[in-house]
């Protein structure tokens, strides 16, 4: 990846976990591939005979082959090296030790702005340009309007801090926008890889409906789809664990690496081990 321009598509999981929570996803494509990939991704949608957004929250067993032929072209072009995907999420079991009400309520947002500063690692961008210009595309924020934009005001901020001034990143006003992901495919693609790790991570693969003695086929088949994922995901890290960070094999491995996860820790925590799962069994 060394375009003049680059698109982070991302997405989020507001929802609280059992074990985890805090889900932040991005995929990131340069503008000079956008157009084919989008067209490919597209192509092959509309091919399964999708005629609704995909989503994970979709996924059923009738419609669970045509999940994975979607999500193996997007790894496709992941292996390629034309997507970067990046996970980020927090353990329950590390609580901050000092929980401010007011810190809480922006809590949403300060961690998506740790995410967009730090895990594509931008500030190791490559390239030969005199400058390089970032477009960041959310799905639709659940928070006020007045926080989103100022939310997006820190992040438009991000071009003037020293490692991003040194990579030549400018972030043009207007480039920071939010978008609705049915009409965004790669947002798509990455609500599916993003569900199915909040799905696994979070053990609702274990679910049993009330009253009932064995799993759901809705349940059985967000397992097989997630599976899939991982297969995909260890064709590139073959001993890849998703429930922590991703390691480093170099300094700029959060820029070059195609897949990686971040378990988000804060400095100031305490470990409840009545939140972990050791403590549920």
């Amino acid at each position: 990846m060394k375009d003049k321009e680059y698109i982070i598509f991302c997405d989020e999981s507001a929802k609280k976990g059992e074990f985890y929570s805090n889900f932040y996803g991005g995929v990131m494509v340069g503008l000079s591939q956008y157009d084919r990939i989008k067209e490919r991704l597209e192509s092959k949608r509309d091919e399964l005979g999708f005629r609704n957004e995909l989503k994970w929250q979709k996924v059923t067993d009738a419609y669970l082959d045509r999940y994975i032929s979607f999500i193996q072209v997007f790894f496709d072009e992941l292996r390629a090296g034309n997507l970067k995907v990046r996970i980020m999420f927090r353990q329950n079991r590390y609580v901050r030790r000092f929980d401010d009400p007011e810190e809480k309520a922006l809590e949403y947002f300060k961690l998506y702005y740790q995410f967009i500063k730090h895990s594509f690692g931008l500030k190791h961008m490559e390239h030969a340009h005199p400058e390089v210009y970032l477009r960041l595309y959310f799905d639709q924020f659940p928070d006020t309007s007045e926080r989103a934009e100022q939310f997006k005001g820190y992040l438009g901020m991000l071009e003037a801090m020293r490692h991003f001034e040194k990579a030549r990143i400018r972030i043009r006003e207007g480039d920071i926008t939010e978008i609705k992901s049915h009409e965004h495919i790669l947002l798509q693609g990455l609500d599916i890889v993003l569900g199915s790790m909040f799905f696994r991570l979070n053990d609702l693969h274990k679910a049993i409906p009330e009253g009932k003695h064995r799993r759901g086929k809705r349940t059985v088949a967000k397992e097989k789809l997630y599976k899939f994922i991982l297969s995909e995901i260890k064709t590139v890290y073959p001993n890849f664990n998703i429930g922590i960070s991703t390691g480093a094999k170099s300094e700029d491995a959060c820029w070059k690496d195609p897949y990686r996860h971040w378990k988000f820790v804060p400095r100031d925590h305490v470990i409840d081990k009545s939140k972990g799962k050791r403590a549920k069994k």
